[in-house]
Parts: C-alpha cells; sequence; structure tokens
C-alpha cells in the first residue's frame, strides 16, 4: 500500500487544521497584529507542522519501512535509504 491511506482521514484533519493557522496569520498580518503575537502564531503553526511530519515519518517506518525489511534485498535498502534522506531534511528544516 502506497501513502498513508490507514490514517488518510485523521491526516486530513491534521492538515486542515494546520492549514487555518495559516490562514490566521494572513490575517494577523493583513490587519496589522503585534509582531511578537504574530511570531508566537508562526511558532504554533510551525510546531504543528513538524508534529505532523513526525507523524507521517513513524507511520511509514512502521509500515513501509518494516514491510520492505520483512521482504529484505533492495527494495529494503532503498526504503531505508528513502526514509534516512527524509530524516535528513527534516532535521535541517
Amino acid at each position: 500500500m502506497a501513502g498513508c491511506s490507514e490514517n488518510k482521514q485523521d491526516h486530513a484533519v491534521r492538515l486542515r487544521r494546520i492549514e487555518g493557522q495559516f490562514r490566521g496569520l494572513q490575517r494577523m498580518v493583513d490587519e496589522d497584529k503585534y509582531c511578537i503575537d504574530i511570531l508566537t502564531q508562526v511558532s504554533a503553526a510551525t510546531s504543528a507542522l513538524k508534529s505532523f511530519c513526525l507523524s507521517l515519518l513513524e507511520e511509514h517506518l512502521a509500515h513501509c519501512v518494516a514491510e520492505a525489511a520483512q521482504k529484505g534485498g533492495p527494495e529494503a535498502e532503498a526504503k531505508v535509504k528513502e526514509a534516512s534522506d527524509a530524516i535528513a531534511r527534516l532535521v535541517r528544516s
């Protein structure tokens, strides 16, 4: 199974909530809210997005990588490399 089908609905709900946070940020800028208040909300939205990323990564490791590891061979190596690259991107961000 490709993607995150098992938790698709949960992921959609979380992403809509995050989207709302970013729309709120735009509204705050449009309304000339105090910069520190905007920065506080940026921090909250960033944390929510990072939490979502970690949840997806955990799901990927538990399902896609674990399944490939059981099969072994080049597919397992590719999935581990793919996960490692994703972790590196998250660490850099």
